[in-house]
């Protein structure tokens, strides 16, 4: 149970800015500022258009893996692009994957 008050002072554009971050992670202001004064890492959440976008290129790395095996005994060249590719969208996935969490 929290019962002590700690103030401090910021600027009306400091105070938006807390408020919106703290929006953009799921938390009231004083939660986000407890979190932030502590060194704990403040997670933004999702906005349905990101995570639409993640699902959908978890599915072009998946097809493109899928596209790549399917052409590895026939034209392993062809192959080994598609495979390039694909590794390429697993790096950009796993790199948003860190940066959100």
């Amino acid at each position: 149970m929290k019962r002590t008050y700690i103030k401090f002072r910021c600027s009306i554009y400091e105070k938006k800015l807390l408020r919106k971050r703290a929006e953009r992670a799921g938390l009231s202001l004083s939660e986000y500022c407890r979190s932030s004064a502590f060194g704990n890492p403040v997670i933004e959440r999702l906005t349905g258009e990101q995570l639409a976008h993640y699902k959908m290129l978890v599915k072009y790395k998946v097809n493109f893996t899928r596209i790549s095996n399917m052409f590895r005994k026939h034209n392993p060249k062809l192959a080994g692009e598609v495979e390039q590719l694909a590794e390429e969208i697993r790096t950009h996935l796993y790199n948003f994957k860190r940066t959100k969490q």
